[in-house]
C-alpha cells in the first residue's frame, strides 16, 4: 500500500499538469506515449510470448489515423472530423460486444481465445478510440478557453476515480454478492452500487462547476451515469483478458499499481462514451 501511495503521489500531479498545461500537439504526444505503452501490455494479452510485431502494428494503425486526421482537421466549423465520430461509434459498438463477452464468459472466450488477430482487433478498438477521445475532449473550444477541454477530461477522470474509490470501500465493508464472479471474483454488486453513488455525487458537483443549464441537467446527469456504468465495463473487460492470459497485472511498470492498462482500464470505455455524449447532446 505504501508503494502504491508513493507512485500515485508522483504520477497524479504529473498527469494533471500534462492535461492542463501542455499545448495540444504535446498533449497528443503524451497520449501517443500512453497508447504505445498500453499497446505493449496488450501484446501480453495476445500471446504469452509477445513479440514486437503487435506493438509495431498498433503503432502503425495510430500513425495511419494521425496522417488521416492532422491536428488542424480535428475540428472544422465547430464540428469534429467525421472519421473520429465513426471511430467513437465503433468503440461504442465494441463496448456493447464486450458487455456480452463479460456476461457470457467463459463460453464467449471459445470464439476468440486462440486467435491473435481477433485479440489484436479488440485491443485496437479499445486503445485507438481512447486516444482520439482524449484529444477531442482536450481540444474542445481550445482557441477561446485553453482550459475548458482539460476540465472536461478531468471531470471524466474524477467520475471514474470516485466510482473506483466508492466501489473499493463499499465492497470491502458491505460486499456480499458477486458482480461478475467468473471474470473478477473480487468485485461485488454492493461495491458497484457504492461506486455509482459516489460518482453521481461528483456528477452533481460537476453540474454546478460547469453551470449546466436547467434544460440540459437531466441529459448531463444521465450521460454521467452512463459513463460511470461503462467505466465498470472497461475494468471488467481488462480483467477478462488478463484472466485469459493468466496475468495478475498487465505489467509491473508502475510500482504498486501494475501496468498502464491497470490504471486506465475504466477510462478506455468511459472517455470515448462520454465524448460521444458530449458531442451529440451537451456541446
Amino acid at each position: 500500500m505504501q508503494q502504491r501511495i508513493i507512485t500515485a503521489l508522483i504520477l497524479a500531479p504529473l498527469t494533471i499538469a500534462g492535461i492542463f498545461f501542455l499545448p495540444l500537439k504535446f498533449f497528443m504526444l503524451l497520449g501517443a506515449a500512453i497508447y504505445l505503452l498500453s499497446s505493449k501490455e496488450w501484446a501480453g494479452f495476445v500471446s504469452k510470448t509477445p513479440s514486437g510485431f503487435v506493438l509495431f502494428v498498433f503503432g502503425l494503425v495510430l500513425g495511419g489515423t494521425l496522417l488521416l486526421i492532422p491536428v488542424e482537421q480535428i475540428w472544422s466549423a465547430g464540428k469534429v472530423n467525421g472519421y473520429i465520430i465513426y471511430g467513437l461509434l465503433a468503440a461504442s459498438l465494441w463496448w456493447c460486444l464486450s458487455l456480452l463477452m463479460v456476461i457470457s464468459y467463459p463460453k464467449s472466450a471459445k470464439l476468440w481465445q486462440k486467435s491473435k488477430f481477433i485479440k489484436s482487433v479488440f485491443g485496437l478498438l479499445t486503445l485507438v478510440p481512447l486516444f482520439w477521445a482524449m484529444v477531442v475532449l482536450r481540444s474542445v473550444n481550445i482557441d477561446d478557453d485553453f482550459y475548458f477541454g482539460a476540465e472536461l477530461l478531468m471531470y471524466v477522470s474524477c467520475l471514474v476515480w470516485a466510482a473506483d474509490i466508492g466501489a473499493y470501500f463499499c465492497g470491502k465493508k458491505f460486499g456480499k454478492r458477486k458482480l461478475a464472479p467468473k471474470v473478477s471474483p473480487g468485485k461485488t454488486i454492493e461495491g458497484f452500487l457504492g461506486g455509482l453513488l459516489s460518482a453521481m455525487f461528483v456528477a452533481l458537483l460537476g453540474s454546478a462547476f460547469f453551470a449546466i443549464p436547467t434544460d440540459q441537467m437531466t441529459i448531463f446527469l444521465i450521460g454521467s451515469l452512463i459513463t460511470i456504468i461503462v467505466s465498470s465495463l472497461g475494468d471488467l473487460s481488462e480483467s477478462l483478458f488478463k484472466r485469459e492470459a493468466g496475468l495478475k497485472d498487465s505489467s509491473n511498470l508502475l510500482p504498486g499499481h501494475g501496468g498502464i492498462l491497470d490504471r486506465i482500464d475504466s477510462l478506455t470505455a468511459a472517455v470515448p462514451v462520454f465524448t460521444l455524449i458530449y458531442l451529440f447532446w451537451l456541446s
